[in-house]
């Protein structure tokens, strides 16, 4: 599994016109699934993500984590993260997850973060979406379970 963490004071996302997830101060995170990836995959990057200490504390050092500060959680299913670029002009996206893999291993990853206490709201899964965000820093990292 691969993440791009976006570090953020909002995020929304809407489908079909109307907005589905919605959220103040926290992460925002684009998650993608490729074919060999496992609920073990979709742990270790809960478990990072809830303990990465990336938001500053009373002296502005990057020393409080998302639980830290109580913030939330905008997940959004991302295919694109598995696009290969190195031939040609346009992406090849067979390192992407089937959707039937995937819905089930980004909703089990969703339940990971919840269960450590997080808010987290979610985009529409194989939904086209129009994802806005505002990058606090900005600070954006990926996360590769592998």
């Amino acid at each position: 599994m691969r993440v791009v963490v976006q570090r953020c004071k909002q995020a929304e996302v809407s489908a079909a016109g109307r907005v589905i997830g919605r959220i103040g101060q926290g992460l925002m995170l684009l998650v993608g699934v490729t074919h060999d990836d496992k609920e073990q995959d979709a742990k270790y990057l809960a478990e990072k993500i809830a303990g990465l200490r990336i938001f500053e504390d009373e002296l502005g050092k990057m020393n409080l984590s998302i639980q830290d500060i109580g913030g939330q959680i905008l997940s959004v299913s991302q295919f694109t993260l598995y696009g290969d670029c190195r031939k040609g002009k346009r992406p090849n996206f067979m390192a992407a997850a089937r959707p039937e893999l995937a819905a089930p291993l980004y909703e089990r990853f969703n339940d990971l973060m919840r269960s450590q206490g997080l808010q987290v709201e979610t985009g529409a899964f194989g939904e086209m979406m129009d994802v806005s965000l505002i990058n606090w820093g900005p600070v954006t990292l990926v996360i590769d379970s592998k």
